[in-house]
């Protein structure tokens, strides 16, 4: 027997009614009361009528009345106000709380199909039966798990407006620095978004040549002897900068190429946000200000400067390999300081920008919707969520397969939320599809 079964029995009312103490008095569960995940008793504020009197207060619950002794709850000041002592097995008397024997009080068929679910080896527990559930109550829990994920990451957003004063300028720079590296640059890209500040960029933002100059040159990129026309512009720029504001540098050697596509470099993502600058200044209080998915995606329809439409890195000498499309970069190693004499638009393509609005745009917004207890604000970045085309990796194509298919990017966010912090972890008893299932 495990401990999180019983607080699933408790939670749910899942005992027969006719339930006595150890000692013989009749109990009757009004209010179970609500689960405590922190220290202390299991149940708080619950009220259970013991006998002719109606009690107040906490429920305790272990698998055996031993273990109070053996947790140490006989000398906790928090488990003074304990009114009952739930288990599965009354080996001892332990204290002067009554005690619930659940033993033989429940259907013990629901601790085999919950034993099924955790010693499973398949992908996810409910693999071969997920698709089972109807489709409302499937529906209604991913709303759910849409919410918890965007709580989630809005915690992780407070911490940085914490760090930067509660500068949501500054912090939604930093959100899209870093899915602007993807997996393989986001350290680097986060590392030159805390040595360039937001407010620096936006000190120049009516000049593209001046903002795109500090983030190539504090990346590392102008460090060459250059012989073009347009890097020698951006180095002669960056030094203005640099002596005027202090600016540092990092090594280059933190920047990844191999293995990536072409328009995923880190010189075309900082040209690109350059433009994104240049174009929106205030990118958040225009965010803000958005109605509809459509005017967001708006803001981010930008193409990095003229110079790379036939260049995706600055060219390090003059005897460069010449190459006319991507195609011709075989995994990214061919012609590293590629450039050719084809004319290339480098925009900020579809994909990128619905990254950008799910894992940047939406948690910041909710966030402000929350900290500002501005319900209207949370439903309109749970909007964008939902018109926003749906995610495609490993774990939304799993789910596919167990017949779970997404419609939109709300619905993936919600299959990984699931995914990582039920299916994973067999958390079946806490996840609304494992308890049909179960049941």
């Amino acid at each position: 027997m495990r401990e999180e079964f019983l607080y699933y029995i408790w939670e749910n009312r899942l005992t027969d009614k006719d339930l006595k103490t150890t000692e013989g008095e009749a109990v009757e569960v009004v209010a179970t009361g609500y689960r405590n995940t922190d220290s202390g008793p299991d149940f708080l504020e619950a009220k259970i009528q013991i006998g002719d009197k109606l009690w107040a207060g906490h429920v305790e619950i272990h698998v055996k009345s031993s273990d109070w002794n053996r947790h140490g709850h006989q000398t906790d000041k928090a488990y003074k106000n304990v009114i009952l002592h739930v288990v599965y097995e009354n080996d001892s008397r332990v204290n002067d709380i009554p005690t619930l024997e659940l033993k033989g009080h429940f259907n013990e068929t629901l601790f085999s199909q919950y034993q099924k679910f955790i010693s499973s080896k398949t992908w996810i527990p409910c693999e071969k039966s997920i698709a089972k559930v109807p489709v409302f109550t499937r529906l209604s829990w991913l709303d759910r798990m849409a919410v918890e994920r965007l709580e989630s990451k809005s915690g992780t957003v407070t911490k940085t407006l914490e760090a930067n004063q509660f500068d949501w300028e500054d912090a939604l720079y930093k959100l899209l620095m870093r899915y602007l590296g993807l997996k393989v640059n986001n350290e680097a890209f986060e590392y030159l978004a805390n040595i360039l500040p937001f407010k620096t960029l936006l000190k120049h933002a009516d000049n593209l040549v001046q903002v795109e100059a500090m983030l190539m040159g504090c990346a590392g990129f102008l460090e060459e002897d250059f012989t073009e026309d347009y890097p020698l512009l951006l180095k002669r720029e960056f030094n203005v900068m640099r002596a005027k504001f202090n600016l540092l540098t990092m090594p280059t050697e933190r920047w990844k190429f191999m293995r990536m596509r072409p328009s995923s470099f880190p010189t075309i993502r900082l040209a690109q946000m350059a433009q994104l600058i240049h174009k929106n200044g205030c990118l958040f209080s225009k965010i803000r200000a958005a109605k509809a998915t459509t005017e967001v995606k708006a803001l981010f329809d930008v193409a990095a400067s003229d110079y790379w439409e036939t260049h995706w890195r600055f060219p390090k000498h003059d005897r460069l390999p010449q190459c006319d499309s991507p195609t011709d970069l075989k995994s990214g190693t061919v012609g590293l300081s590629y450039h050719g004499s084809r004319k290339t638009p480098k925009h900020l393509g579809d994909t990128t920008i619905d990254v950008l609005i799910i894992n940047a745009v939406t948690p910041l917004l909710f966030c402000y919707g929350k900290l500002h207890k501005d319900e209207s604000v949370c439903e309109t970045a749970m909007q964008f969520l939902e018109d926003t085309e749906a995610e495609d990796n490993a774990i939304i194509r799993h789910y596919a397969q167990c017949g779970i298919k997404a419609e939109n990017a709300m619905q993936t966010q919600a299959l990984l939320h699931l995914y990582n912090m039920y299916c994973k972890r067999k958390r079946c008893l806490e996840c609304r599809i494992g308890n049909v299932l179960m049941r």
